[in-house]
């Protein structure tokens, strides 16, 4: 849709010039300044108005230059009207616009008594609010024009100032008048849409999506098949997807959202996102292709061995981007009813994973998850990845090395649970720095499992953690808002004592919640030799029944 309305007399990077059209009446350009308690802020783009006795348009400095970051924004006010259009202009080709006749006319102020006079122009005031925020509008009626710095009060005259909550104000700093011999250009608003949808637009230009899964079944059956994008492994218990990213600038934002529906599985399951390193000699998809004895063996002296959990020379364990937990049966079990109880239809998680730049940015990965269950419908996810630019951040955290992951994410394909924690030996991973890091630290995440009475899912444990022999942190990862998240779980197992399963506090996790990593100071360390180990009191097994510890731990520093 294209609608071709007029303008003034101004260059406007993005807005295509059409057939000009002679304006009569006065028109004036109005730049103004944003201040922060009492201080112009620097380095702004300051808002340019164009106006007249019909029509408005917002703009700003930079805009005009043709210096403005994308995407930006501009709008134009049709006061005869009541009505303006809003034009996002998302990138150097692509323009979006929306028109909105509802708002302006809504718009409802008192007119106060008080007058002040603003760059020579008597001014009165107007208060409303809006959001809780109290908004004082100084408006003259002297040039016979309306306009504003935003679409706020376009329709009481000019507006010269605008003050919020008596700490941020907008304020006129220059008036010019226009030359009557200046024409006004028409131009082209095209690719129109409802305000909803161009707002989403324009917030989602913002920032940089990677689509990795989009309604993936992570199910147990021997019929799961990979495909041309999607591989599947463990009997379809693990997805995998080979992601190329765009280089990521230190202090950029990168956040995980994924979204679970039960598609059979009734229970809460042990969920992990992970990055498959690649810089050694054997990686966990050797694993993958050819079974959890392509890995390298880890043994502490309990009898048992742990298939690929710790870094060696010649091997990176998964790098773990997040934990996750699903619920009881979210969507698929909402038809068990029960009062005053309405359940969610998806649980949706989201984690910040910026500190985990240096392994992403500019590279070609591969990008897992897994869900381990043994049921054929499984689970259904959705994920994505994003990537958001920050203005005067940096972060000097450039280097990264996985150093252990006990996650069994290969449990239907024979992995062994991280039960080494047993033994007073724990977890015990050794490794070389090639150069001195500066503060360094671990990015630890720990979950305890064994799921009955006196498991170590339901014991507070303390997790102690050494480097170099010498103990360096220690404390007790423990969730007390489980019950938080009853909604998430339509199929939790109800008690006589009144609560369900999905309320009860449990080794760092919850039905349906992620579970946040740990970030624990390790100081600056020298090149050369090092060790962390991990030690848990894991308790002991009773029958058929044994408790397990899924902890990861990434080394990162500058």
């Amino acid at each position: 849709m294209k609608k071709i309305l007029t303008l003034f007399f101004v260059t406007l990077i993005g807005i295509t010039h059409a057939q000009k059209k002679q304006q009569t009446g006065d028109a004036y350009k109005i730049t103004y300044l944003k201040s922060s308690n009492g201080k112009v802020t620097e380095n702004q783009d300051p808002i340019i108005i164009f106006t007249n006795a019909t029509e408005t348009l917002l703009t700003s400095q930079n805009t005009i230059a043709g210096k403005n970051a994308f995407p930006y924004e501009q709008s134009l006010v049709d006061h005869l009207q009541n009505k303006y259009f809003q034009i996002g202009q998302l990138d150097k080709r692509k323009t979006v616009s929306t028109l909105d006749s509802i708002s302006l006319p809504k718009q409802s102020f008192e007119i106060t008594n008080e007058t002040k006079i603003i760059l020579g122009y008597k001014c009165q005031k107007a208060k409303t609010i809006i959001n809780s925020n109290h908004i004082d509008l100084w408006f003259t009626s002297d040039l016979k024009i309306k306009g504003a710095p935003t679409l706020l009060g376009q329709n009481l005259g000019l507006v010269l100032e605008m003050n919020r909550n008596n700490n941020f104000v907008v304020s006129a700093t220059k008036i010019e008048k226009l030359k009557k011999t200046e024409k006004f250009p028409t131009v082209k608003i095209e690719n129109s849409v409802d305000l909803l949808s161009y707002r989403d637009l324009l917030w989602k230009s913002r920032f940089t999506t990677l689509k990795i899964f989009e309604n993936e079944i992570i199910n147990f059956s021997d019929a799961a098949k990979s495909n041309d994008s999607i591989l599947r492994f463990a009997n379809g218990t693990i997805i995998l997807k080979k992601v190329k990213f765009p280089e990521i600038k230190s202090g950029n934002q990168i956040f995980i959202d994924l979204a679970e529906q039960s598609n059979g599985d009734a229970y809460d399951r042990t969920g992990s996102v992970f990055m498959i390193p690649a810089n050694t000699k054997i990686s966990f998809l050797d694993g993958l292709k050819n079974g959890v004895k392509a890995l390298p063996i880890y043994e502490n002296g309990n009898g048992k061995q742990y298939q690929g959990v710790v870094k060696t020379n010649d091997y990176s364990p998964l790098l773990e981007l997040m934990r996750f937990f699903t619920p009881f049966g979210i969507k698929q079990y909402n038809h068990i009813q029960l009062k005053d109880k309405t359940w969610h239809e998806v649980v949706p998680y989201r984690q910040d994973i910026s500190e985990l730049h240096a392994a992403l940015s500019n590279q070609e990965v591969w990008i897992g998850a897994t869900i381990g269950n043994y049921d054929k419908g499984g689970h259904k996810i959705s994920m994505n990845i994003t990537i958001h630019n920050e203005e005067n951040s940096t972060s000097k955290n450039n280097f990264l090395l996985p150093l252990f992951n006990t996650v069994n994410v290969m449990e239907m394909a024979g992995q062994e649970y991280g039960s080494m924690f047993n033994s007073e030996k724990g977890l015990l991973v050794e490794f070389t720095l090639e150069k001195d890091i500066k503060n360094a630290k671990l990015r630890y995440i720990t979950t305890g499992h064994g799921g009955w009475e006196n498991g170590d899912e339901f014991v507070p444990k303390k997790n102690t953690i050494l480097l170099n022999e010498k103990e360096i942190n220690s404390f007790i990862p423990w969730r007390q808002d489980c019950g938080s998240y009853r909604l998430f779980n339509p199929a939790s197992g109800n008690f006589n004592n009144g609560l369900s399963s999905s309320d009860y506090s449990r080794s760092n996790w919850c039905p349906g919640t992620v579970t946040n990593p740990n970030s624990i100071d390790l100081g600056d360390l020298k090149a050369g030799n090092h060790s962390i180990r991990i030690k848990i009191p894991q308790g002991a097994p009773e029958g058929n029944s044994f408790s397990a510890w899924n902890v990861s731990g990434v080394l990162i520093g500058e």
